[in-house]
């Protein structure tokens, strides 16, 4: 049974912007950064691979390296959290195997059993000219995706960063070194006061012009 009502989804998404001003003196409280993580561990992905990993950047020393890389804007550094999100780089059967036996330990499932749906992946996803980084990285946005509405919900504000150099992310966190890959960011915590972006009326198309029932 649904817990909130179709009002307070709307006011909340009506009420989030991206915030171009953060007020680092405020902090995510943990346990409202303990349901944000547990937003993004449940996001779905296509066969529930999950091809990625979320990086999360708090302590100040780094967040502040991470403007030179990000056209100079500031969220990166005054936010709170600095969720980065990266997809596994050429993912390929070892990563399948992972995910299976996860399944398996999960489920309760025999590994064996499984053989099927393993196939079924590993054909799918590793022939060319299939692109799995391009594949990786449409799965990462509903993370992103998903991440912004449950902020939105707990009154948590965000601001999605396309503006990065995933290259320079990747060596300034230990990124690639790690088999990941940058795709998009996104910065949370708390708009400053003094951020005019927050009023200023939402622009969206009418609802007609965006939405066809067929």
């Amino acid at each position: 049974m649904p817990t909130v009502t179709p009002e307070i989804v709307l006011d909340q998404l009506r009420w989030r912007y991206a915030v171009k001003k953060f007020d680092p003196a405020r902090t995510i409280p943990a346990d409202t950064w303990t349901a944000l993580e547990q937003a993004l561990v449940l996001t779905p992905s296509s066969y529930g691979l999950q091809p990625w990993k979320f990086f999360v950047v708090t302590g100040p020393a780094v967040k502040a390296r991470l403007p030179a890389h990000s056209w100079g804007q500031r969220q990166p550094q005054d936010c709170s959290h600095m969720v980065v999100l990266a997809i596994r780089a050429n993912l390929g059967e070892a990563d399948i195997d992972r995910y299976v036996a996860r399944v398996s330990e999960v489920r309760g499932q025999s590994v064996e059993s499984l053989g099927r749906f393993k196939q079924m992946m590993v054909g799918s996803l590793t022939n060319p000219p299939f692109d799995i980084n391009e594949w990786a990285a449409r799965q990462v946005y509903i993370a992103l995706g998903q991440f912004m509405a449950s902020a939105a919900l707990l009154g948590v504000d965000t601001c999605p960063m396309e503006g990065i150099d995933p290259v320079k992310y990747d060596e300034v966190l230990g990124i690639g070194a790690q088999g990941y890959r940058t795709v998009v960011a996104c910065a949370a915590g708390y708009r400053a006061a003094d951020d005019r972006n927050a009023q200023l009326p939402k622009v969206r198309f009418k609802t007609e012009d965006v939405i066809q029932t067929i």
